[in-house]
């Protein structure tokens, strides 16, 4: 979780902040019952406003993933862990689509399509 937000990327830091999260969870590294950093550390570690952080907590929580106790902090409610043999296709599957000199936008696009027919 120590990952820096890209404040170029287009992409708004309490989105970026949800996917670390979510990458955190689906990746097992943060399990039901966890605790997440306080948000200040978490604010000074990702070089954003502690609202930011909390602004990304709070959509967690309203999404399910989280729960909030006050005082105490935020916690992982439920867990979403991507099967190994998943990622391990994924993977190949990126590896033969950067083969074809398919860009991460292209990519995406691709997914997005082939999952609406799916």
């Amino acid at each position: 979780m120590l990952t820096k937000v890209d404040k170029h990327s287009g992409v708004p830091a309490y989105i970026q902040i949800m996917n670390i999260v979510k990458k955190e969870i689906m990746f097992g590294r943060l399990k039901i019952g966890d605790q997440l950093p306080p948000v200040r550390e978490l604010a000074s570690r990702f070089g954003v406003n502690t609202n930011t952080v909390l602004k990304a907590f709070e959509k967690l929580h309203y999404e399910g993933l989280l729960e909030a106790e006050q005082g105490v902090g935020y916690f992982v409610k439920e867990s979403h862990i991507v099967n190994k043999k998943l990622v391990e296709l994924i993977e190949g599957t990126a590896s033969e689509l950067k083969k074809n000199n398919v860009n991460l936008p292209m990519a995406k696009i691709l997914l997005e399509e082939v999952w609406k027919n799916a």
